[in-house]
C-alpha cells in the first residue's frame, strides 16, 4: 500500500510499449482501406488491425469479429463487417462498436473485446444507441461507428485452471488489509474496536486507504 500512488515504475502505465492510437481516417476523399496485418497491443484487450489507405497512410483500427488480413474496410458507404459509417447510414438493430461521442472525437465507446452497442433508431436529428449497460444515449447523426463486434469476445470465460498459469500472467494473490499486521497496513491488527475507514483526502500514500474524504459514513 505504501508504494501505490507515488508514481513509481511498478504502478506507472507502460505507454512506451503501446503500438499507437486507435483512430478513424476522417478524410472524405478516402472510401476504402486495406487490412495489412492484425496485431496484439498491450494497451488493448482486443486485437488491432493495421489499415493502409490509398494515400499511403496507416492507421490502427479495433479488429471486428471475422476480419482477416487482405480484407477491405469501407468508409462512408457499404455495409460489410468492419465498415466505418456515420450513424445515420446504419440500419436499426445493427451491432456497432468504436462509437464516437461527437463527430471527429475518434472511437471512444465499446472498444473492448466482445463489447457492442445496438442502434435503436432516429429521434429528430439524433440517433438513439443502446449500450450493454442498458443505458440509451442520443448521439449526433454524423458520429462514426464500426459495424460488427470487436474480436476476442469470450476472453474472460476461459478458466485459469491452476494457480501456476495465473502466476505466469503476473496475477499474484492479494492479501486483505484486515489480515495483515498493524505495521503493514492501517487496517491490520486485532485491536478492538477497529480503525475507522474514513481518511483525509490529503493523506500520504500508504495511509490513503478505505473511504477517502467521505461526506458521510453509513
Amino acid at each position: 500500500a505504501r508504494a501505490r500512488g507515488k508514481g513509481g515504475p511498478r504502478y506507472r502505465t507502460p505507454s512506451h510499449r503501446y503500438k499507437g492510437k486507435v483512430e478513424y481516417n476522417l478524410s472524405k476523399d478516402i472510401s476504402v482501406g486495406l487490412v495489412i496485418d492484425i496485431i496484439h497491443d498491450p494497451g488493448h484487450n482486443a486485437p488491432l488491425a493495421i489499415v493502409e489507405f490509398p494515400d499511403g497512410t496507416k492507421r490502427l483500427h479495433i479488429a471486428s469479429e471475422g476480419l482477416k488480413v487482405g480484407d477491405v474496410i469501407n468508409y462512408w458507404s457499404g455495409f460489410d463487417i468492419g465498415s466505418v459509417l456515420p450513424l445515420n447510414k446504419i440500419p436499426e438493430g445493427t451491432k456497432i462498436f468504436g462509437v464516437e461521442t461527437f463527430p471527429g472525437s475518434g472511437p471512444k465507446i465499446c472498444r473492448s473485446s466482445g463489447s457492442f452497442a445496438i442502434l435503436m433508431g432516429k429521434v429528430k436529428d439524433k440517433i438513439r444507441v443502446k449500450f450493454s449497460s442498458g443505458k440509451v444515449k442520443e448521439l449526433n447523426k454524423k458520429c462514426l461507428a464500426t459495424v460488427g463486434v470487436p474480436a476476442g469476445g469470450g476472453r474472460k470465460e476461459k478458466p485459469w485452471v491452476k494457480a501456476g498459469i495465473k502466476s505466469h500472467a503476473k496475477l499474484y494473490p492479494i492479501t486483505k488489509g484486515v489480515a495483515m499486521n498493524p505495521v503493514d497496513h492501517p487496517f491490520g491488527g486485532k485491536t478492538k474496536p477497529g480503525i475507522p475507514k474514513s481518511v483525509s483526502r490529503h493523506a500520504p500514500p500508504g495511509r490513503k486507504v478505505g473511504a477517502i474524504a467521505p461526506r458521510r459514513m453509513g
